[in-house]
């Protein structure tokens, strides 16, 4: 185990820096999708965060966020997480985390149907085990957990931003769940 602590700091990059490095070089992120399993390890629940978007739009969301300079993936999980469903969501992270699937975002959505506007992105996805409490992230507005059944609705996948039905439906497939 190293003793190196990276610089975790939220903004590791003033504004201005940040837009011109996602002009010129692709974004590394991480999205999770927390879930609470039963007894024989089947997935019950995904837990969505509810977010008001800058449109002024509310919509649901999975916990997503940068990886940091020097920052192991596995770390970058453990900090969104704890962001954004609070410091006792326990999530359950094997000591070397491997992504379901890798997303990657364009500002064209054309490119791979997966769409940001401000960069092209490359995302490491994982399906993340959570057994403690819940609570939202300062900027959400809500944590709610929702059966498969529901979130893959019509109506659960209108409440779910841009392509986060289309991830939330890929990670529900993954491990089974898709109906």
């Amino acid at each position: 185990m190293s003793s190196f602590d990276p610089d975790t700091r939220t903004s590791w990059l003033a504004p201005e820096d940040l837009d011109l490095v996602r002009d010129r070089v692709p974004m590394v992120y991480v999205q999770a999708v927390p879930v609470r399993l039963d007894d024989a390890g089947i997935v019950t629940h995904v837990g969505l965060l509810l977010r008001l978007l800058p449109d002024g739009s509310i919509s649901r969301a999975v916990v997503s966020g940068r990886i940091l300079y020097g920052e192991t993936v596995r770390h970058a999980l453990l900090r969104h997480l704890a962001k954004d469903v609070g410091p006792v969501a326990r999530p359950r992270l094997p000591p070397q985390p491997a992504p379901f699937t890798v997303v990657e975002y364009f500002p064209h959505p054309e490119v791979t149907g997966f769409h940001d506007p401000r960069q092209h992105a490359v995302s490491l996805v994982f399906v993340v085990p959570v057994d403690g409490d819940c609570m939202p992230a300062d900027d959400a507005l809500e944590f709610s957990w929702i059966t498969p059944e529901e979130v893959v609705s019509p109506t659960g996948q209108q409440e779910l931003s841009g392509d986060q039905g289309r991830l939330v439906r890929m990670a529900l497939a993954h491990v089974g769940r898709l109906t």
